[in-house]
C-alpha cells in the first residue's frame, strides 16, 4: 500500500509519515518548503525511506504526478497564518482539495481512501448557552466591544455574559478567513466523496502541538511563543485578559486518530473533532509553561486582541471516542516534549519573525482603550 502524504514536511505530515513508514506502508511526501515554516529548507527528520516531491498541491501536473499510483491519500497541506491575505487561504485549502478529486475520477485513479485535515475553527465563535434564552451560535464579537475591552461573548436577547458549550460537529460557523477556507475544504471532500464513491473523512484537528513544531511559523501559537520567550527570559504576552479557553492535543494522539479512521469504514463520509478533551486558560498554559522551564520571566497581559480570534474554543470529542479512539497525552507531555525537541535541536534560534509586530503592521493585532 502506498500512501501519499501532502504537507508530509510539516509537524503532522512528518509524524504520520514515520507511523505509515512503521506500519508497512510505502511513504510518498508531496511538500512545497514554505519558507515562512522552513526557512532552512527540507527538515532533517524527513524520513529517507520516503520517497519526497518538492512541489505544490495547487499545482496541477505536480499533483497529479504525486497522485499516480497511491492507495491512500493523507491530506495534509494547509496555509496558516492570522495574515490578511485572504485568497491564499481558499486556493491552498479549499481549491487544492478540489483539484485533487478532479485529478483522482479524472483519471480514474484507484485511490482508496481520503483523509482530509479539517480545523475546530469552522465553528467560529462556537456554541454558547444563555441560562434564560437557551442555546446560540454567536457572531463574532463586535470590535467596539473589544476595543472596551469586553472579552466575553454575551446573549443577544439580554446581553448578558453566555456560557460555552464544547463544539459539536453539527454544527459550524465560520467567519474568518482560515475557517471559511477549512469548511469549503472539508464539505468539498465529503461531498465528492460521497457523489464519486471514495471513502473520504475528515478531521477537526484542536490546536495541536509537541516536538517537531515550527519554531519560525505564527501559526505555531502559545506552545511556540510561551516556551521561546521563557527560555530567553522574556516575558510571555498574553492578548485579552488571558481567561479565554483553548483545547491542546498532543501530535500523537492526532496521529493516533488518522491511524484509526483510515481503518474504520463507519467512519467515512464523516467529518470528526481530534482534540484533548479537556479545557485550559490561556493564562494557566502560560503557568505551566513557567513551572516547567526554569526562567526569570513572567506573564505580561497586555490588554491587546487579534482581530477574528475566538474567546472560547474546546471542542467536544465523544464522536471519535465512540470509534474508540481517546487522548492519552495531556499537557504536561505536550510541553516536556515540546521542551526536550527545543533542547535535542540545539536550543532557540538565534533570531525569531516578529509575529506581535507583523500583526500590528497589519492591523490584525489591536489595543482595547481600557
Amino acid at each position: 500500500m502506498r500512501v501519499l502524504i501532502t504537507g508530509g514536511a510539516g509537524f503532522i505530515g512528518g509524524h504520520l509519515a514515520d507511523r505509515f513508514l512503521r506500519e508497512g506502508f510505502q511513504v510518498r511526501i508531496l511538500d512545497s518548503l514554505e519558507a515562512r515554516v522552513h526557512p532552512c529548507g527540507r527538515p532533517s527528520y524527513v524520513p529517507p525511506a520516503a520517497e519526497f516531491i518538492h512541489g505544490d498541491v495547487t499545482h496541477r501536473d505536480v499533483l497529479l504526478s504525486a497522485l499516480r499510483g497511491v492507495d491512500i491519500v493523507s491530506h495534509q497541506a494547509a496555509y496558516q497564518d492570522y495574515m490578511p491575505d485572504f485568497s491564499r487561504f481558499l486556493r491552498v485549502n479549499a481549491v487544492s482539495t478540489a483539484l485533487l478529486f478532479e485529478l483522482i475520477i479524472g483519471h480514474r485513479l484507484p485511490v482508496k481512501k481520503v483523509i482530509v485535515a479539517s480545523s475546530q475553527a469552522v465553528y467560529g465563535e462556537g456554541q454558547y448557552r444563555c441560562i434564560d434564552h437557551g442555546d446560540f451560535q454567536p457572531i463574532p464579537r463586535a470590535s467596539r466591544q473589544l476595543k472596551r475591552g469586553e472579552w466575553e461573548v454575551i446573549c443577544p436577547s439580554c446581553l448578558s455574559v453566555a456560557q460555552p458549550m464544547p463544539l459539536e460537529e453539527r454544527c459550524n460557523n465560520p467567519y474568518n478567513q482560515y475557517a471559511v477556507s477549512k469548511l469549503a475544504q472539508e464539505k468539498t471532500a465529503l461531498g465528492l466523496g460521497w457523489l464519486h464513491g471514495i471513502p473520504t473523512v475528515a478531521l477537526r484537528y484542536s490546536i495541536t502541538q509537541g516536538k517537531r513544531q515550527s519554531l519560525y511559523n505564527h501559526y505555531s501559537g502559545v506552545c511556540r511563543i510561551f516556551c521561546s520567550r521563557a527560555l530567553q527570559n522574556l516575558p510571555l504576552v498574553i492578548y485579552e485578559d488571558g481567561h479565554q479557553t483553548r483545547d491542546f492535543v498532543h501530535v500523537d494522539d492526532v496521529v493516533e486518530a488518522n491511524m484509526m479512521v483510515l481503518e474504520k469504514d463507519e467512519a467515512n463520509g464523516q467529518s470528526f473533532n481530534v482534540g484533548s478533551g479537556s479545557s485550559t486558560t490561556i493564562l494557566d498554559y502560560a503557568r505551566n509553561v513557567l513551572a516547567r522551564i526554569p526562567s526569570l520571566a513572567d506573564i505580561d497581559v497586555s490588554n491587546e486582541y487579534r482581530r477574528g480570534d475566538n474567546r472560547h474554543s474546546v471542542s467536544s470529542i465523544k464522536k471519535l471516542m465512540h470509534l474508540g479512539w481517546k487522548p492519552q497525552r495531556p499537557l504536561a507531555v505536550i510541553l516536556n516534549d515540546f521542551v526536550e525537541w527545543i533542547e535535542s535541536s540545539g536550543g532557540i534560534p538565534a533570531r525569531l519573525p516578529d509575529a506581535a509586530a507583523e500583526m500590528r503592521a497589519a492591523g490584525v493585532l489591536l489595543s482595547a482603550e481600557n
